[in-house]
């Protein structure tokens, strides 16, 4: 590593800057946000793991390894790190389509991916993902989500789940005569005691748990015909222990495969924990170091499948609720771990009995509270543009799977953005005798001579606009000698907008005419310079200025050169 690399890299976890002015009050605040968050996180740990085709023990799991390696290692004082709904839709079909032991290889990949963006500092670039793209998968995940609980909420009898959408309605619809109406009534009770739940009462006992309590009580009380994870996973289903350590087993031959969804996973993960970092510096007053989040983000995906762990990622929802429990320090979120830890110790027999449909509708709440549902109410007040890359996402995400509408939903995105930056770009014309009223734009225009042609270009001349050019290329063939491109108020050009300009000089060289440049300036100017292009027209066709480029324009006419 060269000295200079070196001093780039930067490993820093937030722990450390907390324990500077570190107190006995802070550690009782954090304590007692640790465990609130640690007793929220269990039913959502359970449900995911669930959800993604997993089991019990491996959420749970995944919420220890991962929510203190988050915390301990992580870039922001109050994340918290964590199974997540987002990657419930992926996951699932990555274990459908490869495996369980190829999934954990996936997770593996995925934490070198984003250990070295961190370490490369693009934690930055997060805020380059188009705001329809995050919102259209969003949506899409949250419908995923909920689909993958409508069997268990129903209670219908069914052999497995189809991993495409409309396959999976279908089967839902040959599958509803065997509905279970005691595990309807059970999954729409616990939804309805979660959406109840006094909102002052739930910083303190979230409806979540009460609903998860109530529910189990009342199915083991009233003996009633649901199936509960011990029903589904047996004995086994809610471990015992501490996960056990064990080396993932891979197979070479099928490495090539798993670049894409490990790439898929990465990125979202990259998504969810930086998004959840920003929206926690806002209720916090603080900030965070998004490079060092994804460092931790990158140990946490990295060491987490060698105790069989899932992706891991920070938890926006976990994350509000550490804060609003008065978190001060990441120490809150390895006491949530160590808490999942000491209830999977103690209370493990007693967590067998929970009814999937009560964590079915756990999920479904979640899901609908992560939805942004007002983006399809607002379609009608955006640009057309984004309102298509929006349904684009939301669609593919539903229908397809996060990695199809990802991929598709940015290509989209930034197409439709070089459109707008191509639309925005302008090249008028101003000939001898379009130049009387003495004005071109904000300028002030010298009076010129006959055989001249003056082009303005506005904007950015980038590969998107270039065609704009033609018409100096065409109208290059007239009797004017002199071509000036005016271009004071061009932000910045590309490779394809040199190679035009170019072609433009080569042209009017060849029928000895001529280019002058006006008031290039900035990136434009640099890049001109670096290609040799402005050597190519010559220093002295280079003008500051306008009135330059003019006075240049008459030497050449009288010069009859």
């Amino acid at each position: 590593m060269s000295p200079n690399t070196a001093a780039k890299f930067r490993f820093r976890p937030r722990l450390l800057d907390s324990l500077k002015d570190y107190s006995l009050r802070r550690l009782q605040a954090d304590l007692l946000a640790g465990i609130t968050v640690g007793i929220v996180a269990l039913p959502l740990a359970i449900g995911f793991g669930i959800a993604s085709g997993a089991s019990p023990a491996v959420g749970i799991y995944t919420a220890i390894v991962g929510g203190f390696l988050v915390s301990a290692l992580g870039g922001s004082r109050v994340q918290i790190g964590g199974p997540a709904g987002a990657f419930v839709g992926l996951v699932y079909t990555i274990v459908v389509q490869y495996g369980m032991p190829d999934l954990l290889i996936c997770t593996i990949m995925a934490g070198a991916f984003l250990f070295i963006f961190g370490a490369a500092r693009l934690g930055s670039l997060i805020k380059y993902i188009p705001h329809p793209v995050t919102t259209g998968f969003t949506c899409g995940i949250a419908i995923t989500i909920i689909s993958t609980q409508v069997k268990d909420f129903l209670g219908l009898q069914m052999p497995e789940v189809p991993v495409a959408f409309a396959s999976k309605v279908a089967a839902f619809a040959r599958a509803l005569p065997t509905l279970s109406w005691p595990t309807l009534a059970l999954g729409a009770g616990s939804v309805a005691v979660i959406k109840l739940w006094p909102k002052h009462w739930s910083r303190r006992v979230p409806g979540s748990i009460v609903a998860v309590i109530v529910g189990t009580a009342l199915a083991f009380a009233l003996k009633l015909p649901v199936t509960t994870i011990a029903g589904r996973f047996g004995a086994a289903g809610i471990p015992h222990g501490l996960p056990g350590f064990h080396i993932p087993v891979f197979d070479w031959h099928n490495l090539g495969a798993l670049i894409r969804p490990a790439v898929s996973l990465a990125l979202l993960c990259s998504i969810e924990s930086l998004l959840s970092a920003v929206v926690a510096d806002g209720m916090i007053d603080g900030r965070h170091d998004s490079n060092q989040e994804l460092m931790a983000q990158g140990v946490a995906n990295f060491v987490g499948p060698f105790f069989g762990c899932i992706p891991i990622t920070g938890v926006l929802a976990r994350t509000a609720t550490n804060i609003r429990s008065g978190a001060t320090s990441p120490i809150a979120g390895m006491i949530h771990a160590l808490t999942l830890l000491v209830i999977v110790l103690v209370a493990a027999p007693l967590a067998r009995y929970i009814p999937l449909a009560v964590l079915g509708a756990v999920l479904i709440v979640v899901s609908l509270n992560m939805g942004e549902w007002d983006e399809f109410l607002l379609l009608k007040r955006q640009a057309k543009s984004d309102a298509v890359v929006f349904l684009v996402t939301f669609v593919l995400t539903v229908v397809f799977d996060l990695t199809v509408a990802v991929e598709i939903g940015m290509i989209l995105a930034a197409f439709l953005f070089i459109k707008r930056v191509s639309d925005t770009t302008e090249v008028d014309a101003l000939d001898q005798i379009s130049s009387a009223s003495g004005a071109f734009g904000h300028e002030t225009v010298p009076d010129m001579p006959a055989g001249v042609l003056l082009y303005r270009v506005f904007g950015a001349l980038m590969f998107g606009a270039v065609d704009k050019l033609d018409s100096a290329l065409r109208r290059a063939n007239t009797d004017a000698r002199v071509v000036i491109l005016h271009m004071t108020a061009v932000i910045a050009v590309d490779a394809t907008a040199i190679n035009a300009l170019e072609n433009l000089h080569e042209k009017l060289k060849r029928h000895g005419k001529h280019l002058l440049l006006s008031g290039s300036h900035t990136q434009p100017h640099a890049l001109m310079e670096k290609s040799g292009f402005l050597d190519a027209v010559g220093a002295e066709n280079v003008c500051p200025n306008l009135t330059a480029a003019v006075a240049r324009a008459r030497e050449l006419l009288v010069a009859k050169i």
